[in-house]
């Protein structure tokens, strides 16, 4: 759907929903994802071109293909999913608890808030040809937002996360987007060695 002036995002599920339609089907859907290239974090890159299409077809997340309004080129996406979401008292603030509060349910036990949340799952801009100049993260993060207060109108919920790597300019980035960090958490994989991921959340 259009944005703005300058992009327009299509849910995958668009393309899947016309069965093997070669100009508009799933074989398009494939042909557009292989002209995606993301050299600055290749998981971004596997996972649109590996798992973006799997998991849109379990309803286990959805992904969203932003296109320039220009060229038709495509710049980049993100992927969204619901999750339930923890959140320890002892790791934010009491006003941010506050907000929790009437949002999620408490376990006093253990100070702990328990929610539905929106996952931003993944979000990367296409270095084909250097297409990623033609949009910012910011402009990206924007429209995922766009997409999440759609829902969050339509389904109600009040918080939605993300999980980034512990660099400091992609969390400078992050906290510049009013996340704010939460947690931390080990990724578990048996391909990969185990690293810590930094949770942050942002209120709607």
């Amino acid at each position: 759907m259009p944005i703005n002036d300058k992009y327009f995002y299509i849910n995958i599920r668009d393309y899947l929903a016309l069965g093997n339609d070669s100009k508009a089907g799933e074989p398009m859907l494939t042909r557009v994802l292989s002209g995606f290239s993301c050299p600055k974090n290749p998981d971004v890159e596997r996972f649109l071109k590996s798992s973006a299409v799997e998991f849109t077809k379990k309803s286990q997340s959805v992904t969203y293909l932003v296109f320039s309004v220009e060229d038709k080129e495509l710049v980049g996406y993100f992927t969204l999913a619901l999750k339930p979401l923890s959140v320890r008292g002892e790791n934010v603030s009491n006003t941010m608890k506050r907000k929790l509060l009437s949002i999620s349910e408490l376990d006093e036990s253990s100070d702990t808030y328990t929610m539905s949340a929106y996952l931003i799952a993944q979000l990367g801009k296409n270095y084909t040809n250097g297409v990623n100049s033609k949009i910012t993260g910011k402009e990206l993060i924007e429209l995922a937002w766009t997409v999440i207060e759609d829902a969050q109108y339509m389904l109600g919920g009040m918080v939605t996360f993300l999980e980034a790597e512990n660099e400091e300019k992609l969390l400078s980035f992050y906290r510049y987007n009013r996340f704010s960090q939460f947690d931390t958490r080990q990724t578990t994989s048996d391909t990969d060695q185990a690293h810590e991921l930094i949770q942050l959340l942002r209120l709607l």
